[in-house]
């Protein structure tokens, strides 16, 4: 059976999120009530974009194992959201630090490893770029100054917009799926600063921020961006759900062999 047989097959993408009090969602008066339950966040963006990219998107919580996980996805989406724990990459909190849940990031560190390790395609977007960089030994800024700058948090402003253009380097993937430059949108206080083992910068911003990474040697990209967010097509997304289907064609033959 060769690939073309399976390319029809939608492709299996998990979504991480994040936990929140539940006391948060149910109001003030049932906080106490509610003290200790936790409620699984995610971003409906990324299921509804890759949903209609012709993928079957999964939410996936840290109370799966990652290599029993890994063995049921095609690919995999480190979504943003809260800071990574400075202390993972040699740092420590500061006052900027939003809250920081470093068993989600231990857990997602490890699914980052071990997705790399077994071919899975990878994307990160924000947090999830930023977590990409850490989990092969990079290191972070944890706090751009002049956040009024329209080059990054744009707080003001819908996040579907496209606030800053960002350079591709030559020979990436980047600039592959975008071309020398990109319009992106931007909500973020923090970037990658040390690059990682095996990890290269592919976009920078005006003011040199780096904007986008590719592991070599992987189908693992990481964006500053949220593209998730953006109502029109972005290469990207549309570059892991291809990845991913190819990804799930080529197990699929390697299983029927095997059999």
């Amino acid at each position: 059976m060769s690939a073309d047989d399976h390319a029809d097959t939608p492709p299996v993408i998990g979504i991480t999120g994040r936990r929140y009090p539940a006391g948060i969602v149910h109001g003030a008066e049932m906080q106490a009530a509610m003290s200790g339950i936790w409620i699984e966040a995610f971003y409906t963006s990324y299921s509804e974009r890759l949903g209609a990219l012709g993928a079957i998107p999964l939410y996936v919580t840290r109370q799966a194992d990652p290599a029993a996980l890994l063995a049921r996805l095609d690919g995999v989406v480190l979504a943003g959201g809260i800071d990574v724990d400075p202390r993972l990459y040699g740092s420590q909190p500061t006052e900027h630090s939003t809250v920081l849940d470093p068993a989600q990031d231990e857990w997602e560190i490890a699914l980052t490893r071990l997705a790399v390790e077994r071919g899975v395609p990878v994307l990160g977007t924000c947090r999830g770029h930023e977590l990409l960089n850490v989990a092969f030994g990079g290191t972070l800024r944890e706090h751009l100054e002049g956040l009024s700058s329209p080059h990054h948090r744009r707080i003001i402003y819908p996040l579907q917009d496209r606030g800053h253009r960002v350079e591709t380097a030559t020979d990436s993937k980047l600039r592959e799926l975008y071309g020398p430059t990109a319009e992106v949108n931007s909500f973020h206080h923090q970037a990658v600063d040390r690059l990682g083992e095996g990890v290269r910068a592919c976009a920078y911003a005006e003011d040199e921020v780096i904007e986008a990474i590719e592991i070599e040697g992987a189908d693992a990209i990481g964006v500053q961006w949220h593209p998730e967010f953006v109502e029109d097509a972005e290469p990207i997304l549309g570059w892991l759900v291809e990845r991913a289907r190819a990804f799930a064609a080529a197990r699929a033959i390697g299983a029927g062999e095997a059999s």
